[in-house]
C-alpha cells in the first residue's frame, strides 16, 4: 500500500486528487492520513468526499473512512470500467475540481465514461472556472491525445452552487509527450465574461468585460470579450480571457466575483494576471502547469512545459505523482521555469 502524508507541503485537496486518480489508473492501493491537517477546517470537505467515491464508483473499488472531516482514509482500486456516474454536490464546491480528479481515470476506462453532476459551482472559491477547464485545459490535452467533452447545462455559483454539468471522456490508451515551452507571440485575445440574470441590470458582465479590455488593449493586443447573463440559484459572476499565441501555446487567466468587489476590479484582477503570464515568457500560465503534471508523467516520452514559476501545488503534485510512478521531474529555475519530465519508458 502507498502511504502519503497529506500535509505534505500544500497540504491541501490536491494530494487527495491527484493520488486517488493514480491509484485507480495503476491499480495500487492507497492510504492518505493527516488530510488537510494545516487547513482551517482539516479532513474531507464535501467535494473532495463527492470525488473520491465517484473514483471508486468507476473502478468498483473500495473506499474506506470517506466522510466529511475524516483526517485518514483507504482506497483499493479495482478495474475501470466504462458507465455512466451521477455525483451530487450539496455545497457551492468546485465542479472543475472534481473534474481534476476524474480527468485521468475517465480515459482509461475500456470505452466512455460520462459524469452526470448535480450541484457545485461552476464559478468557485479558489478554484479553475469550469469554462477554464473547457477553454484551455482540453484544447491543450488534445495535443497529447486526451479527448473529453464538457457540457455545461447550468451554472453554479459560490456561495450556493446548484450547477448542472454533463462530462464525457473518451478512451485514450497511450498519451503523446507535451512540448509547451516557447510562448510565442499574442496576436488576439478571446474571452467570456459571465453573470447570472440577477446582476443583469447592473450590467456586471459588461463591466467585467470592458475593464479587462482596456487594460490589454493598452499593450496592444486585440481583444473580443463576450458577454454572458446566465440563470442561476444565486447572484455570480467571473471572467475567463484565453489566447492561443503564434506557438499554440494558450495564455489564460481568470477571475471569479465576489460580494462587494467591483465587476471593474474583477477585470482588471483577470487582465493583469494574464498580462504577468505574457511577460514572464512562459507558454503555459501557473494553474495550468500544475494539471499538466500528471499528464507529463504518464506521457510515453519526454515532456517539457515553461511556467511563470513552480508553486507549491506543483512540488506536492510531483511529490505525489512520484509516489506511483518510477518518473523524474527536471526543474530548471528562471524567467520562465522548465518543467521537464521523461515519463514512461
Amino acid at each position: 500500500m502507498i502511504e502519503i502524508d497529506g500535509s505534505y507541503l500544500e497540504g491541501g485537496g490536491a494530494i487527495l486528487r491527484v493520488a486517488s486518480a493514480l491509484s485507480a489508473v495503476t491499480g495500487e492501493p492507497l492510504r492518505i492520513y493527516n488530510i488537510r491537517a494545516g487547513r482551517e477546517n482539516p479532513g474531507l470537505r464535501t467535494q473532495h468526499m463527492e470525488g473520491l467515491k465517484a473514483i471508486a464508483s468507476l473502478c468498483s473499488g473500495n473506499l474506506k473512512n470517506a466522510a466529511i472531516g475524516s483526517t485518514e482514509i483507504e482506497f483499493h482500486p479495482g478495474k475501470l470500467e466504462p458507465r455512466d456516474l451521477f455525483v451530487e454536490i450539496s455545497t457551492a464546491g468546485s465542479v472543475g475540481l472534481l473534474f481534476q480528479s476524474l480527468k485521468v481515470p475517465i480515459c482509461k476506462a475500456d470505452g466512455d465514461v460520462t459524469i452526470h453532476i448535480k450541484g457545485g459551482a461552476t464559478f468557485a472559491k479558489w478554484a479553475p472556472p469550469l469554462l477554464t477547464t473547457k477553454h484551455v485545459l482540453l484544447p491543450v490535452l488534445s495535443r497529447i491525445g486526451y479527448s473529453a467533452k464538457t457540457e455545461i447545462k447550468r451554472h453554479g455559483f459560490y456561495p450556493v452552487g446548484g450547477a448542472r454539468v454533463e462530462i464525457t471522456g473518451h478512451l485514450c490508451k497511450e498519451f503523446k509527450p507535451l512540448t509547451l515551452t516557447e510562448a510565442g507571440e499574442v496576436k488576439e485575445l478571446t474571452g467570456i465574461s459571465v453573470a447570472s440574470e440577477h446582476l443583469r441590470k447592473p450590467r456586471v458582465a459588461e463591466r467585467m468585460a470592458e475593464s479587462a479590455r482596456k487594460i490589454i488593449e493598452t499593450s496592444g493586443i486585440k481583444t473580443k470579450i463576450e458577454t454572458q447573463y446566465v440563470d442561476a440559484q444565486c447572484p455570480g459572476c467571473g471572467i475567463v480571457l484565453r489566447s492561443e499565441t503564434s506557438t499554440g501555446a494558450i495564455i489564460s487567466a481568470d477571475v471569479m466575483g465576489e460580494r462587494g468587489k467591483p465587476a471593474e476590479t474583477v477585470g482588471e484582477e483577470a487582465a493583469n494576471s494574464l498580462l504577468q503570464t505574457i511577460e514572464s515568457g512562459a507558454a503555459v500560465d501557473r494553474h495550468l502547469s500544475d494539471q499538466l503534471l500528471i499528464f507529463m508523467a504518464l506521457a510515453h516520452g519526454k515532456s517539457a512545459i515553461t511556467a511563470p514559476r513552480l508553486t507549491n501545488h506543483a512540488k506536492t503534485n510531483i511529490h505525489v505523482i512520484q509516489k506511483f510512478l518510477p518518473v523524474e521531474f527536471r526543474i530548471t529555475e528562471g524567467k520562465p521555469t522548465l518543467i521537464e519530465c521523461a515519463g514512461l519508458r
